[in-house]
């Protein structure tokens, strides 16, 4: 649908711009506030986007870049392959969370909506939610030794879950049936479902305030200015080619081999290109990406290394291509396991970082820590009812060529909050042991790499079966001009029957647990930036002061 020509002006157009992000963040507040789930109430682990009538993102909210520089492209999947825009009626509602339709992994459920006035599509609102436990193999659908996504969990082709207002139950005591957690994933849908009805109802203010050609050209022209601040950022970078290699651990299968992520970027004029031909073939483990969530890395890299604030939509990937080979890991057939593909999701942005270093050097940050640190515990009561324990951590960011990296922080890409101890505790048969910065994990530098966290709970239920989706254990955070690498994480269980310390590889499923285990995760810190030699004593003796080095 062309946008009809026509004067506008530019406050105006900043104000429906304003409006259109704030519909996308309340409907984001609303999953806020009616969410069960610690992953979707605390972690935050969600995201919600206003795309224009054809599909291109127009507003989003203040939540996760891995899902938002995605949701795009499985929309244009699902118009182009599975449901054309021309059977999409008011009162429909599309969902999917296949990863080989456009999706990311199977816990990501994503649903849209379009919003119509007077019988004109004039928007459509959208939807991701990191849904606690879909099935599969491993609480939490995160299981390192699924070999194709059947394990995974359950998967929806994008399909109308809801038609002209009628919603489709049927989908949602299937997907109710698959879960370890009906009550939560149940509830978290709803939300999900209720925050939909927040968005439309804001798209339908908005339009009857400014009517459906000045919005349809407003929205152009939004897409327009930040495709023309993305290329005037690029023709500040210097034309050439630059090239930067990162490496993930390995796919919880092969233990013994690297799996490699290769950037090759080329900045011509006020465009660019990121290739990752060179990247390891698919894996046999689930740290694979598919196209869809290899792009969305690369252009987070993009953004991160770039610096600047310019409004996110779909202009401001208009003036750079991404291209993967298909069967790598950056780029997997089906029917490869992608549960974990955050793994080598990092690393594309490490490596995209690192190449962009070369171009802009003084600019860009030594390696963040590089992974989500995905655990699962299925906890089990002695009546054989069961709970899910399932949280993410963080680490230590890169030493910036201006200042020390920050400690404990969550990367852009992911973006996700800090679960409370105590509310995890009022909630869980859990009871937390340590949570702590880890003295000397950053990455030694002129300026410091940031300090990696240590997080330990003990379980108090009679059994309990742990699982976890790691990585940097081996390959270390990088530092960059001379800067050293931060410290790999570290995973432990001490048995309470015996007390004895084991520790644990990067991503192992089916551990089982007794009452009164306690489970110890520590992150990685990240890379130093700079010549150690040249730190300051100041800073020497402040890191000493505040317990963040012992020397």
């Amino acid at each position: 649908m062309t946008a009809p020509a026509m004067e506008l002006d530019p406050v105006q157009v900043e104000i429906i711009r304003n409006a259109l992000v704030a519909a996308a963040e309340e409907m984001g507040v609303t999953i806020w506030r009616t969410s069960r789930s610690s992953v979707v109430r605390d972690l935050l682990d969600y995201s919600t986007c206003v795309f224009d009538a054809d599909g291109g993102a127009v507003g989003q909210s203040t939540a996760i870049p891995i899902h938002l520089n995605s949701m795009p492209s499985c929309l244009a999947e699902i118009l182009a392959n599975h449901i054309p825009i021309e059977e999409w009626e008011d009162g429909d509602i599309i969902i999917t969370n296949d990863p080989y339709a456009g999706g990311q992994h199977l816990s990501d459920i994503q649903t849209f909506k379009p919003v119509f006035h007077e019988g004109r599509r004039i928007a459509i609102a959208g939807i991701l939610v990191h849904h606690l436990d879909v099935g599969g193999g491993a609480a939490g659908s995160y299981d390192p030794s699924a070999t194709e996504i059947q394990q995974e969990g359950f998967r929806i082709p994008p399909l109308k879950i809801a038609e002209r207002g009628k919603r489709n139950e049927a989908v949602v005591k299937l997907l109710l049936r698959q879960t370890r957690e009906p009550a939560n994933v149940g509830g978290d849908f709803a939300s999900q479902l209720a925050a939909l009805e927040t968005g439309t109802a804001n798209l339908k203010r908005i339009v009857a305030r400014y009517g459906p050609d000045l919005l349809a050209a407003a929205m152009a022209r939004i897409q327009d200015q930040s495709e023309a601040a993305m290329r005037a950022m690029i023709r500040d970078v210097p034309d050439g080619t630059y090239s930067f290699e990162d490496f993930v651990d390995d796919d919880g299968i092969d233990r013994d081999t690297r799996l490699r992520v290769a950037v090759t970027l080329t900045v011509d004029g006020d465009g660019m290109s990121i290739d990752l031909a060179g990247s390891s073939p698919q894996a046999k483990g689930p740290v694979n990406c598919t196209y869809a969530m290899a792009y969305s890395a690369a252009m987070c890299g993009v953004l991160m290394s770039l610096g600047t604030e310019i409004p996110a939509n779909a202009g401001c990937y208009r003036p750079a291509k991404v291209t993967a080979p298909e069967g790598t890991v950056v780029n997997c057939r089906y029917p490869a396991p992608v549960a974990n593909r955050m793994a080598t999701g990092h690393r594309v942005v490490n490596a995209v970082m690192g190449a962009f270093h070369q171009a802009i050097p003084g600019k860009v940050p030594a390696a963040y820590y590089g992974v989500s640190y995905a655990t699962a515990m299925n906890c089990i009561h002695a009546d054989g009812s069961r709970q899910v324990y399932f949280d993410l951590e963080c680490g230590g960011w890169g030493g910036h060529p201006d200042e020390d990296g920050a400690s404990g922080f969550s990367c852009g890409l992911h973006n996700i909050s800090n679960a409370p101890m105590e509310m995890l505790e009022n909630s869980l048969p859990i009871q937390f042991q340590e949570y702590a910065l880890v003295p000397d994990s950053g990455g030694k530098g002129r300026t410091r790499g940031g300090l990696g966290l240590a997080r330990a709970y003990r379980l108090e239920t009679p059994t309990g079966v742990f699982a976890a989706n790691l990585d940097r254990f081996k390959v270390r955070p990088y530092g960059l001009a001379g800067g050293e690498p931060g410290q790999p994480g570290r995973l432990t269980v001490t048995r309470a029957a015996t007390g004895e310390t084991e520790d644990l590889p990067s991503k192992v499923s089916s551990v089982p647990a007794s009452k009164g285990d306690v489970f110890r995760l520590q992150t990685a810190g990240g890379g130093g930036y700079g010549d150690p030699a040249d730190r300051s004593e100041a800073a020497k003796a402040a890191d000493r002061e505040n317990g963040y080095t012992s020397g």
